[in-house]
């Protein structure tokens, strides 16, 4: 689904180039030759609750970089008399956007190159919208629990701080406070999400997983695969070398709690995403 705001609140094509003027934290959105004579900012709002309302179902969403209406972040903002502020804000229909969905993972079209960013971008839209897909058909106690457990190393990757405060959430949930638990959980894990998972994060995940192959791999297996995830950590190897040797060993040897762990395939492997990581 592909949106043009500006369009959708009746600017057409070709339009007047508009601009954010004003206060960078409520800034207005006018046109750059115009100035209040044309004044789109209540139109852009209302288009972006409305769009919000609409847009429930989705999982993910791209904005256009530094554009005065769907810039997410670092749009330049200049003063009532068009004189640049050196200050910066976030695009009108963006603002509303994420304010109405604070939970849809959310990026710019132009951060998208960076390979990091893309990957953690479509990382998060994927577990997301399996959270969606429980909620619809009507979330239980056991499917958090659930849920939980098979995201455990991925949190330990992106985030060990707030890993260790889920856990707890989740064990502490029943019938009684499942709604406002879940609500809880869901804020704190896709904040979790928010930011690529660091090589050291990477690292100790790593580590902790080949802690249950202990009584599986023989002497030179489990070298090896230290070594593996010593030269991934040194950034000598990608990060699928690692993951690929897991994969073996989780095929050969079937260690159950692993076997169904979304660190080992946050989304679907055809896209190749963790190449260059």
């Amino acid at each position: 689904m592909q949106v043009c705001p500006e369009q959708a609140i009746g600017l057409g094509v070709p339009r007047p180039t508009i601009r954010l003027i004003g206060d960078p934290d409520n800034p207005r959105l006018q046109g750059s030759k115009e100035g209040p004579a044309l004044d789109v900012t209540e139109k852009m709002q209302v288009f972006a609750s409305d769009t919000a309302a609409k847009l429930q179902h989705i999982s993910g969403y791209i904005f256009c970089a530094k554009s005065p209406s769907c810039g997410m972040e670092r749009v330049p903002v200049v003063s009532d008399s068009g004189q640049g502020l050196g200050k910066i804000g976030v695009g009108v229909f963006a603002r509303r956007l994420m304010e109405a969905l604070p939970l849809m993972p959310v990026e710019e079209n132009g951060r998208l190159n960076d390979v990091a960013l893309r990957e953690n971008f479509v990382l998060r839209v994927t577990a997301y919208a399996r959270w969606q897909s429980l909620q619809q058909h009507g979330l239980t106690v056991a499917q958090l629990q659930e849920f939980h457990r098979r995201h455990k190393f991925l949190l330990l990757a992106h985030n060990q701080a707030l890993y260790r405060e889920l856990g707890p959430l989740v064990a502490e949930t029943d019938k009684q406070n499942l709604d406002e638990n879940s609500q809880r959980y869901i804020a704190l894990f896709m904040r979790a999400l928010g930011k690529p998972a660091s090589l050291r994060n990477h690292r100790n995940t790593l580590m902790h997983i080949q802690g249950f192959f202990r009584d599986h791999l023989e002497s030179d297996d489990r070298q090896q695969l230290s070594k593996v995830i010593e030269d991934y950590s040194n950034g000598l190897l990608p990060l699928l070398v690692p993951l690929e040797m897991f994969a073996m060993f989780l095929k050969k040897y079937h260690v159950d709690y692993l076997l169904d762990q979304y660190y080992f395939d946050p989304y679907p492997r055809d896209l190749k995403l963790r190449v260059g990581l």
